[in-house]
């Protein structure tokens, strides 16, 4: 399981930017930043996947919007690569202040050249990693033809479509990249780099890469993404690099601390069949429970006051059994369907007794009024119509748990003896 919260912070200019915080259930291996390509945001599907895919491998990561793109304020005609970097280092701040500092950098296309100059400003960083990556900064300017370029320079900014979103790019910008050189960066690195580079890549040459791996002292790793674009546009190359990611890094961060929690008896899931869930009171412990599913285990309690909020109560879990089976049976869909649906979150919250409630559900006001409700929020990212998004909230309603927690259930309850 993961979690993900906002995580807002001011950057460089003053600005609060708006940033997205992926946390695995359990203690983090480590913290990840990661920057996205230029005029991109957190959200670019490149981003996205990573982030998830690394969670997965236990791994923390901050991605968010540089000033003035995404949800993040300030102007983006003002800003440069300098500005861009300089967030990075206010992220890496606000970052260790409210969790832990950040072990790995990570950056695709123009923020990976971000992350090589912000390194050595972010002394607790021991990783850097590249994906599809500029030697030179200045290679932003390609982007724009000599009219364009001529524009920029004589009016001082000018309107740009660039991925068919317009863009309004100063000149300081041009005059920025062009000041840019990372082989000085590169040589005093003194962290570990890893290049990953798509030999197709259209707009970031695979020559790239060869002059940021020769410019880099040791310990230093070359992985070529063959057959990706340079977007990483197919879930594949992203998880693929975050696979490659979460073992190349392992190995230049600290070793996971072991786990000290006594595991139940029958804790690889011997005796349970499948769909079968063991709970059983924590020893020492006033309501807290120990809750198996095969070869899985997690906690269960009540809050300070009532019980230790060692774990999700009762009620969480069953939220959280309504939310997974929901985002589940979407993707599912979504996959069937070829959607463009890159990404699912639900919010759940349970309310009983409402007065209006009651009344709605045609109760005289006689006797004892008990009304369950559940209210689900469905936050749907990816390019869809609005005719697939209302067809996916249809959908939502099918999700197994759904129809069990509607539906007319009978329990039945029996004494068996221990063991």
């Amino acid at each position: 399981m993961t979690r993900s919260e906002k995580f807002t912070f001011p950057g460089s200019a003053g600005h609060d930017l708006a940033g997205r915080l992926d946390l695995p259930e359990a203690q983090p291996r480590a913290l990840a930043l990661f920057a996205h390509c230029f005029t991109c945001s957190k959200d670019v599907v490149a981003a996205s996947r990573i982030s998830r895919r690394l969670v997965e491998r236990g791994y923390g990561v901050l991605r968010f919007d540089f000033t003035g793109l995404g949800g993040s304020d300030g102007e983006f005609a003002n800003t440069d690569f300098t500005s861009n970097v300089e967030d990075l280092v206010a992220a890496a701040t606000a970052l260790e202040q409210r969790h832990a500092a950040p072990s790995l950098l990570v950056g695709h296309s123009l923020g990976g050249a971000a992350v090589v100059a912000a390194a050595p400003r972010i002394e607790s960083v021991a990783a850097v990693a590249t994906i599809g990556a500029p030697f030179d900064p200045g290679h932003v300017a390609e982007l724009f033809d000599d009219d364009t370029r001529a524009r920029i320079e004589s009016e001082g900014r000018a309107e740009v479509l660039l991925a068919g979103r317009r863009f309004t790019i100063g000149a300081q910008l041009l005059e920025d990249v062009a000041a840019q050189q990372l082989e000085s960066a590169l040589g005093s690195l003194e962290r570990a780099l890893l290049v990953l580079h798509a030999p197709g890549d259209q707009q970031v040459g695979i020559d790239n890469a060869r002059l940021l791996y020769e410019a880099a002292r040791h310990p230093k790793s070359f992985v070529t993404l063959d057959g990706a674009d340079h977007l990483l546009t197919h879930r594949r190359d992203a998880e693929y690099v975050a696979d490659v990611l979460s073992v190349w890094a392992g190995r230049y961060l600290p070793e996971s601390a072991p786990a000290t929690a006594e595991e139940p008896d029958g804790a690889d899931g011997a005796g349970l069949g499948a769909g079968t869930v063991l709970v059983e009171e924590e020893p020492d412990r006033r309501l807290a429970q120990s809750v198996q599913a095969g070869r899985h285990t997690w906690h269960a309690d009540e809050p300070v006051g009532v019980g230790d909020d060692t774990g999700p109560t009762p009620y969480d879990l069953l939220l959280s059994a309504l939310g997974t089976c929901t985002s589940m049976t979407l993707r599912m869909y979504a996959e069937r369907k070829r959607l463009a649906l890159e990404h699912v979150s639900v919010r759940l919250s349970h309310r009983r007794h409402h007065p209006d409630d009651c009344a709605a559900a045609g109760h005289d006001g006689d006797g004892p009024c008990r009304v369950e409700a559940i209210h689900r929020e469905i936050t749907l990212v990816g390019d869809l119509d609005e005719a697939e998004r209302e067809r996916l909230l249809e959908i939502a309603d099918r999700c197994p748990v759904h129809r069990t927690l509607t539906a007319e259930m009978r329990i039945t309850s029996a004494l068996t003896q221990k063991a």
